[in-house]
Parts: C-alpha cells; sequence; structure tokens
C-alpha cells in the first residue's frame, strides 16, 4: 500500500476546567509557488480515537487486515476454568503439600486433581479428553511425549505412596492441639465384582445388590478435609473411629483434641473406649432409645423449654457426661405432620385390602399377610398397628399408645459430650455437633457432578484408595475456591452470624443473602452463579493456537487468549488472590 503524499492527520490537545479534550483533524499539505500550505479536509474526532488510528496508520502506508487474513486458528481449547483451578492450587501450593520435590509425576498429579474439578472423567476418558483444556500447558506437563491413561495410573501410584505424608502436612495446617476434628462415613458403589475391598453393605446410594467400598473423612471444624481412609464396604461406622483416634496421635502428633462424629458413629463401646484415651474428648447425640428412657422416666420434660429450646441435664446413666437436650419445634410440626400423613395412607391402602378380603377376591390367611405386609413395609409404621389376620377376615387398628410415645420425641435430640463447659458452653456443643453438616456437604460435593467419586471402575485395591484420594484433594481445593467465590454464588456471605445465632433454631441466611437471591444479581449487577455454572462460563475463555496462512512447515505458532469479560476477571482474580 503506498503512503498518500500530503494526507495526514493532526490530533491537537486542549485543557479546560481539569479536563483534556482531544481533537482530530484530516489536513492537506500543497504548494503555492515556495510557500507550503495547509488546509483542513474533515474533522475527524466524532469518529473517536480508534478509528482515528486507523486511518492515520493507512496513509503512512501501513497494510492493515483483519485478524483472520493475518493468521489461521489452528485450534481451540477451553482455558478459564483451568487458569481458575490452576490459580487456586498455586495459592494453596499444592505441589509442595504433594511432593517438595519436583517431577512429572507430581505435575500429572496435580493435573489429575485440577482435571476432576473443570471435568470429572475415568482416567481414561481424562487421558483422551485433556488437549480439550491448557491444564498440562498451565502445569507445565512435559510435552515431549502425549500424556496417556498409563502415565495417569503411574501418577496415581505414585500419589497413593505419599498419602501419609499429604494428610501430616494437611493437618500441619489446620488442625492443632485442643483443635476439633469431623469425621464421618459414607460409600459408593463399584462397577464390577474384582476388587477386594468391593463387599455387600449398608448402601447410602440406594443401589441394591452393589458391591461398595466405605470411606471415612476427617476435616477440621470449617469442613477442609485432612485425611481419608478406605475401608472394605461391609465394615460397620463404629469400627472405623479408633483408627481416627490413632490417626490424629500417632501421625498428626497431636495429643488433645475433640472428635465429632455423629450417634451411628461415637456409640457406647467407642466411648468405653475413648475413656482410656487421656486428652481425647468427643461429641456425639444419643440414639432414639436411650432418648425414650430419658422421656419415660421424666428426666425429659417439655417445661425445660419454657424460657429457651435448650436445657443442659445430668443423669445417673451417664456419669462424668453432659446432655444437652435440644427441641426444635418447626421439626417437631415436621415430623407430627410426616407421621400423620403415612399414617392415613396406610389407613387408605389397609382399607383396599380389607374390602378386597371383605368381597372374596383375597382368601387364605397367607395371601393376605403377604398383601398387608407389602403396605405395612413400603410406609414403614408397623409399629402403630395391631394387625388380625384370619383366612377369611382381615381388621387392624391404630396402636394409639405407640403413636403417643413416638410424638413425644418430635423435635427433641440430645447432644452428649464430655467436654467441660470451660472450654465448651451448651450452646457450642450443639454447634461443634452441627458441623457435621460440613462432612455430609463434602460428601455430596464428591459424590455428585462435583467430582463424580461414582461409579467406581478400577479392579485393584491400591487403585480404588488412589482415586478416593484424588477425589479428597480435588474436594480441598474447591472448597477453598468456593469461598473465594461466595460474593459470585448463591452463597451466604456473613459467616459469622452462625457462631451466635440459636444453635437449635433452624438456620437462617442473612438479609444480605436474601437480597442476592431475590436480586439473582451481585452487588456491582452480575448475575449470580452456582459453582458449577461459574465454571461453565469460565470455560467459554479459549486459547486459540495461531499460525500464519503461508507459514512454512516447522514455522511457530502462537496463543491467543479470548479476552474475560467482567465476571469471569473477577472470578480469575478471586481465585487468584487464594492463599494459605
Amino acid at each position: 500500500m503506498e503512503r498518500m503524499p500530503g494526507i495526514h492527520v493532526v490530533t491537537t490537545k486542549r485543557s479546560y476546567k481539569g479536563k483534556t479534550y482531544r481533537s482530530h483533524l484530516l489536513r492537506r499539505s500543497y504548494r503555492e509557488g515556495k510557500q507550503v500550505k495547509k488546509e483542513t479536509v474533515a474533522n475527524l474526532t466524532p469518529l473517536g480515537d480508534e478509528i482515528v488510528e486507523i486511518i492515520r496508520q493507512s496513509l503512512k502506508g501501513r497494510r492493515l487486515a483483519p485478524v483472520d487474513e493475518l493468521f489461521d486458528i489452528v485450534s481451540s481449547r477451553h482455558h478459564g476454568h483451568a487458569a481458575a483451578v490452576v490459580a487456586a492450587m498455586k495459592g494453596l501450593k499444592l505441589d509442595k503439600l504433594l511432593d517438595p520435590k519436583p517431577s512429572r509425576e507430581r505435575q500429572l498429579a496435580l493435573t489429575l486433581i485440577a482435571a476432576r474439578i473443570v471435568d470429572p472423567r475415568s482416567k481414561l476418558g481424562t487421558a483422551h479428553c485433556l488437549s480439550h483444556t491448557t491444564l498440562t500447558d498451565l502445569l507445565a506437563v512435559s510435552e515431549a511425549d502425549e500424556v496417556t491413561e498409563d502415565d495417569l495410573y503411574a501418577a496415581m501410584d505414585w500419589l497413593l505412596q505419599r498419602q501419609d505424608k499429604i494428610e501430616a502436612r494437611l493437618a500441619k495446617r489446620h488442625l492443632h492441639n485442643d483443635a476439633i476434628a469431623l469425621y464421618d462415613l459414607s460409600s459408593s458403589y463399584f462397577e464390577g465384582r474384582t476388587c477386594p475391598l468391593a463387599a455387600l453393605g449398608y448402601n447410602r446410594d440406594g443401589k441394591r445388590g452393589k458391591l461398595q467400598v466405605n470411606y471415612g473423612l476427617l476435616t477440621d471444624r470449617e469442613g477442609r478435609p485432612v485425611a481419608i481412609s478406605v475401608f472394605k464396604g461391609n465394615v460397620g461406622d463404629t469400627t472405623t473411629l479408633m483408627p481416627q483416634v490413632e490417626t490424629m496421635r500417632d501421625r498428626f502428633g497431636i495429643e488433645r483434641f475433640v472428635l465429632v462424629g455423629d450417634r451411628g458413629m461415637i456409640a457406647q463401646k467407642q466411648i468405653d473406649a475413648l475413656r482410656d484415651e487421656s486428652g481425647v474428648q468427643w461429641i456425639t447425640a444419643l440414639r432414639p432409645e436411650a432418648l425414650r428412657k430419658l422421656v419415660r422416666d421424666g428426666s425429659v420434660q417439655l417445661g425445660l423449654f419454657d424460657e429457651r429450646n435448650l436445657a443442659e441435664i445430668d443423669h445417673p446413666d451417664f456419669p462424668g457426661e453432659r446432655l444437652v437436650v435440644c427441641r426444635n419445634p418447626e421439626l417437631a410440626k415436621l415430623r407430627a405432620h410426616k407421621r400423620s400423613s403415612l399414617l392415613d395412607s396406610t389407613d387408605a391402602e389397609l382399607d383396599k385390602v380389607r374390602s378386597m378380603v371383605d368381597k372374596g377376591r383375597l382368601q387364605g390367611a397367607d395371601r393376605i399377610g403377604v398383601r398387608v405386609g407389602r403396605v405395612i413395609n413400603r410406609f414403614k409404621v408397623a409399629k402403630h398397628y395391631s394387625l388380625d389376620i384370619q383366612d377369611q377376615s382381615f381388621t387392624y387398628q391404630r396402636t394409639e399408645r405407640t403413636i403417643a410415645e413416638e410424638a413425644a420425641l418430635d423435635g427433641l435430640y440430645v447432644i452428649r459430650t464430655n467436654v467441660e463447659p470451660e472450654r465448651m458452653d451448651r450452646d457450642e456443643v450443639v454447634r461443634g455437633y452441627k458441623q457435621l453438616a460440613h462432612v455430609e456437604r463434602s460428601f455430596r460435593s464428591m459424590k455428585t457432578m462435583d467430582l463424580s467419586i461414582r461409579p467406581i471402575h478400577h479392579r485393584t485395591e491400591p487403585r480404588v484408595r488412589a482415586h478416593i484420594l484424588l477425589c479428597m484433594l480435588a474436594y480441598y481445593v474447591r472448597w477453598h475456591l468456593l469461598e473465594a467465590w461466595r460474593p459470585m454464588l448463591f452463597c451466604d456471605e456473613d459467616l459469622g452470624a452462625k457462631n451466635h445465632r440459636d444453635p437449635v433454631a433452624p438456620a437462617k441466611r442473612s438479609a444480605d443473602a436474601d437480597a442476592k437471591a431475590a436480586s439473582k444479581t451481585t452487588a456491582d449487577g452480575q448475575p449470580l452463579h452456582s459453582f458449577q455454572t461459574l465454571l461453565h462460563d469460565l470455560s467459554t475463555l479459549v486459547r486459540n493456537t495461531c499460525r500464519r496462512p503461508t507459514a512454512a512447515d516447522g514455522e511457530a505458532s502462537i496463543d491467543i487468549d479470548t479476552g474475560p469479560s467482567p465476571l469471569q476477571q473477577q472470578a480469575l482474580d478471586l481465585a487468584a488472590s487464594i492463599t494459605l
């Protein structure tokens, strides 16, 4: 492109009342005899600085072309969500957590953890889809050869060998003497029958007939995962508790702590064993049969709740312990309504059976009993009915005594602990027990679409253990990301309020959280997200690999990232702000 002689752009500046104004004029220079004169051809100011600059460069003879004519886009990879996760991992120093010494295996393990958050798949699926994201670029995985499924399995084996040291480093970060530790057990089912850990047991996923594996998660009081233990699928909850005490003391070196577990975890046998452990205290809840006994002997009466919805009592059956009795009126109404609904539904179905017997359509005590049993088992209220089944007749009636006994327990629960009042008052004891919700939340995250711990396809015990460890470490990163992104999510940001509100009453969101939920926007007008939808939004930021259309073989390519929106930039900045 030739330069246009005599035509140029002149830019002038002037200040007025503290503001600077720019003017752009298209001018022409020409000669009259020996004199050079100039004239203004057009005022370009209304076009804006960007268009004026294009005109200026064109007049200088520089060839301007659209980017798509200068470069061919060879490939595009999802980048934004990977960048956010890797930024969080760097802030958490996850590489040093896995192993202080750099290695290809360490970077591949980090890749597996990050991939579990951005796109949870099988290891084969992850190997196939790594080329769709920039994870290997961001984590500096060597590109000498392609990352294969075998590479990822080798990284899992490498990671499992370091589990004890990793968990010890996590404990050093988040636990200390006199800390509160939360522990609970969950399970996930297998696909296949060859793993030694696979066994039939109490299936929390509702998958009857499926082999499963149990795993227990130990966290700090805020729900940050510290350690995970894997057990056979038929291991009972209570048998997994004492190994956690040994872990806290022997591996983590914590001599004094409070262990919180639910009523199915810390039973009387475990409490007897914990009494022999100096420095170990516990918080749990009474089982229903023990609560019924307290109500029957008059130790728990509704008069206890005249002033508050909780009261502390002593009982000779629990020497050296504190019992904090709680009554939640809203929970009482819910349980009463549910029981009434189940009883009414059972009555309706039993009336149908009685009508069939009366009309002669259903005869024989055995056949009638099978049909009645089907109804009773469906609604799970057999204890509230008295049944009379004969070969040619069937009658029933509700057992009002058992219904009244159950109704007396509506909304009641009792927290049981040996922690001294000087260390934790009764409100703090109740809050400490309710913090188990953090562990339940982590199980939901690991099991569902967030991290997809299930279904488990691995066939060997070490690979299953490594897979579950990977999911725990991915949840550790996700936990910190969620906390950083609270202003952008449908989350309550007033976390301090839960330490002062009524520990028994149903949790309520703050006024600010209600306002966010109503408007569905952040304080600066951006749309609110869930964790998953925000990750998906970030994934639309891509990295384009570009090359000149006329490039010779072997000529280098360049990467061009798409620019983030204000919301995406905020998410990236918040992820980068995560620190220990």
